[in-house]
């Protein structure tokens, strides 16, 4: 695998000026305390757009599953990546998140020339990339992405809730709620949290 710095040397040579496909990129699951970091890429249609898009979370868990199926069926291509557990603890949450975000974008059937990510950090990417504060409501793209992420996200812990079904994680997912935090005060961690959090560090019994 090439070095950070390398692809960075990299990019610096390729032509950004010509035309090309842009793709949104956003994450899922940076604060939960368990469960995998979800990133998603995707590169819509302009011939074909979505009416509705918006940041994930200003959405209803209905509106963003009907979005889900329809970005799904009407970009021009998409992808879902994860950075499961071991890898958080091992590398840190951004760390990790970066890693999704890469994972996603390299996975895209179709190369971008441009990513714009949501945010204020950038994965290393072999293309131009642009980060975007509040990108999830500004830019169409990002706000596909954000969608995709946090529905994939939210039924990863629906599969958790029924492996591990004392947290209540098809409630709360896997974030840091009064439930869950006794939750694991009472029953203490399971492989899916994450073990480099401080609340699930304390819980160890």
């Amino acid at each position: 695998m090439p070095s950070k710095k390398s692809l960075l040397l990299e990019q610096k040579t390729l032509n950004w000026d010509s035309e090309g496909l842009t793709a949104g990129v956003d994450e899922a699951g940076r604060g939960p305390l368990a469960g995998p970091v979800v990133a998603a890429a995707v590169i819509l249609d302009d011939l074909n757009p979505i009416r509705g898009l918006n940041d994930s979370k200003k959405l209803t868990a209905k509106r963003r599953e009907a979005l889900f199926d329809e970005i799904r069926a009407r970009a021009l291509c998409f992808a879902i990546a994860e950075a499961k557990v071991q890898e958080i603890d091992e590398l840190n949450i951004l760390q990790a998140t970066m890693l999704a975000m890469r994972r996603a974008v390299e996975a895209l059937r179709l190369p971008p020339k441009l990513v714009l990510v949501d945010g204020n950090r950038l994965p290393t990417l072999g293309v131009r990339a642009e980060a975007i504060v509040k990108g999830d409501a500004l830019v169409p793209a990002i706000s596909a992405a954000s969608i995709l992420a946090k529905v994939h996200r939210d039924r990863l812990c629906d599969e958790l809730h029924l492996q591990y079904p004392v947290y209540g994680f098809n409630q709360h997912k896997g974030y840091g709620t009064a439930q869950h935090l006794a939750a694991l005060q009472a029953h203490g961690p399971a492989p899916c949290h994450r073990m480099s959090f401080a609340p699930v560090a304390r819980s160890k019994k």
